[in-house]
């Protein structure tokens, strides 16, 4: 312990202190405390440990809720999900073929560009509510995307009395280019949709990869506070998820609309 007065050790037997002969005995008590509260603060880890220790825990926390909300839905809303977010944008662009080719015969070009709208919206509601396996519903994509075009040779075939499946090289082309627009444009919406999540979820203690963080801070020349660190990693994140969307929509409207540019 320290004496108040002067700043001296004192022994914990002492009542009087050696140095300035001050009286110690009813500031004793409270000299005891500090110097438990001092032992405890010198075990505390630093505040970026913390905070670090922190992140960790949110983000396991955060992994089991999510965990356990797929679990649940998987048991019990997989089928409703499918059908809202797979089914629903099935049947509009089916019913779009229809009303845009076989009964007002408008040019091919209102099908693409429906079949490039229509899924990105859907998609974007799934992914912004809560965290999805994002390959798991790409597969669905491809399958949603697939069943689209046959369903729309169906039709065609149905009417005009043609093959449903194609029967050139060319036509094959332009089956996987049509699906792949349809896929790629689900795929946005769900990129959207994740960054839309992130930004409402996103802990202000966010965990940062060493290394990427130690290449930011060598050209900040070490100079960077962890928090703006922390800020231009989150903008980094950001502007990478942005860019891959972007390059997603980029071939969707492509792969869609290439006949036609």
């Amino acid at each position: 312990m320290k004496c108040p007065y002067c700043l001296s050790a004192v022994e914990a037997e002492a009542a009087v202190c050696k140095i300035c002969t001050k009286d110690l005995y009813l500031l004793k008590p409270m000299m005891q405390k500090i110097e438990a509260l001092e032992a405890k603060l010198a075990e505390f880890p630093d505040r970026d440990t913390a905070e670090q220790r922190i992140a960790d825990l949110e983000a396991q926390i955060e992994e089991i809720q999510t965990r356990q909300e797929l679990e649940q839905e998987n048991a019990v809303h997989w089928r409703t999900q499918v059908i809202q977010y797979l089914g629903i944008p099935l049947v509009i662009l089916l019913l779009g073929h229809a009303l845009i080719i076989m009964v007002y015969d408008l040019p091919l070009i209102f099908l693409r560009v429906l079949s490039i709208v229509v899924p990105m919206p859907f998609a974007y509601a799934l992914f912004a509510r809560r965290k999805r396996p994002l390959a798991l519903w790409f597969m669905g994509t491809v399958v949603l995307a697939v069943a689209a075009v046959l369903g729309m040779s169906s039709i065609t075939a149905a009417i005009d009395d043609v093959p449903i499946f194609p029967r050139s090289s060319i036509e094959w082309k332009e089956f996987i280019e049509y699906s792949a627009s349809i896929s790629f444009s689900f795929l946005t919406g769900m990129l959207l949709g994740g960054m839309a999540y992130l930004r409402r979820h996103r802990s202000k203690r966010e965990r940062i990869s060493p290394w990427l963080a130690a290449i930011v801070s060598g050209l900040g020349d070490g100079k960077l506070s962890p928090d703006a660190l922390r800020k231009i990693m989150q903008n980094l994140n950001q502007f990478g998820s942005t860019a891959v969307a972007l390059g997603t929509t980029a071939v969707s409207i492509y792969t869609g609309l290439k006949s036609f540019l």
